[in-house]
């Protein structure tokens, strides 16, 4: 098996697949890179820990015979960084899986391994599927992934929870301490369809996926698996079992209480208040009377304090709340909007966060924080 390919199309290939790759991988076959040749000069390149597995489709500009071969990940991806922007060459001894690469004056040798070792792909048995544009993906995947669990006792916890319905879409997260749902009422699939995605090929996927429009994605999905295919890019996952909580009953209905409030001079506000506060609870406290935000936060072990005021515009009853800044922080550095808005009732019910207005038409962001008790002063 004989191929030339561009070495800049062989990297940006072999960069696009080897995030999702593990550094301690159970089975050593992991450690390498799946090439598959066929007679149409269509090279896909394979990697897996898994549980995900990624592929990426290349086209060469001369291919002899055809074949699979498993090519050791590190020196490969190590020594094409080096490479200027050449042709190479990639000559492979099918019986003894010897790998050759030339690229220009360099002749390179590294040995590879049956590929007959490798994962095969999972199937989707009984699937459906639904069509997003590329930059709604990276937007749901941007608001939800930074509010999951990490309690490894609570698997669902740790994904981003999927529903679709026939009238809208919605990706949620949580970790029982803040709440993430991002929906799309313009995505009418006319199915209904839940499920947990793992955190880490989402990450992967919102680094590698273009933020347009015009890039369509489709997302096919199983009872235990989902796929992603855009470009020349497939991502095939496992999906987390089990039952996600009802997070729909967590939401307040009635939050009387409306603050409109700048979102970078929160932002500020919170940054430079919480440096005083504890570093264990992360408490900040809001204390909201007319037109005027205050916030506080000290740390009586080291005693320190600081407080700054905010002008906002706020319609309820006067009110002091305490939230976790950092938690906070988190959720306004992934919203856009110049101004946020924050629903409130009584200092021991969650807080709901909504951007003024939205970017995109169609699109529902709602965040929910839970309160931290605040010690009498």
């Amino acid at each position: 098996m004989k191929f030339i390919i561009s070495s800049a199309s062989l990297l940006k290939g072999l960069q696009k697949i080897s995030g999702i790759m593990s550094t301690s991988n159970v089975l050593p076959i992991l450690d390498n890179f799946l090439f598959e040749l066929n007679e149409n000069k269509d090279l896909s390149i394979r990697a897996s820990d898994l549980e995900t597995t990624i592929i990426s489709h290349l086209q060469v500009d001369m291919a002899e015979g055809s074949g699979k071969i498993a090519i050791p990940s590190k020196i490969l991806l190590e020594t094409m960084k080096t490479l200027p922007d050449l042709p190479v060459t990639m000559i492979v001894n099918m019986e003894n899986q010897a790998v050759e690469l030339l690229a220009g004056e360099g002749k390179y040798k590294m040995a590879g391994s049956k590929a007959d070792e490798f994962p095969e792909i999972p199937v989707l048995e009984d699937s459906d599927s639904v069509e997003f544009t590329a930059d709604i993906l990276v937007n749901a995947f941007n608001k939800t992934i930074f509010a999951t669990g990490n309690d490894e006792t609570r698997p669902v916890m740790r994904g981003v929870f999927c529903e679709i319905t026939p009238e809208h879409v919605s990706f949620v997260a949580t970790d029982a301490h803040k709440l993430v749902r991002y929906r799309r009422h313009d995505i009418k699939t006319g199915k209904e369809a839940k499920m947990v995605l793992p955190p880490k090929p989402l990450n992967h996927m919102r680094s590698i996926l273009p933020d347009d429009e015009e890039v369509k994605v489709t997302f096919e999905f199983s009872e235990k698996n989902a796929r992603f295919r855009f470009d020349d890019t497939t991502i095939v996952s496992r999906l987390i079992d089990g039952r996600y909580p009802n997070y729909e009953s967590v939401i307040p209905v009635d939050n009387p209480f409306k603050l409109l409030v700048d979102r970078k001079s929160l932002m500020g506000a919170l940054r430079r208040v919480s440096i005083f506060g504890s570093r264990s609870t992360h408490l900040i406290r809001f204390k909201i009377s007319g037109q005027e935000l205050l916030i506080s936060a000290q740390d009586s072990d080291l005693a320190s304090e600081a407080h700054e005021r905010l002008t906002c515009n706020y319609d309820g009853d006067d009110l002091e709340i305490g939230f976790n800044s950092r938690f906070m922080q988190e959720m306004l550095a992934n919203l856009d909007t110049e101004n946020i808005e924050i629903e409130l009732s009584q200092p021991n019910r969650p807080g709901i966060i909504h951007p003024e207005g939205n970017n995109y038409e169609g699109e529902d962001i709602l965040m929910l924080l839970m309160p931290l008790m605040l010690a009498q002063r």
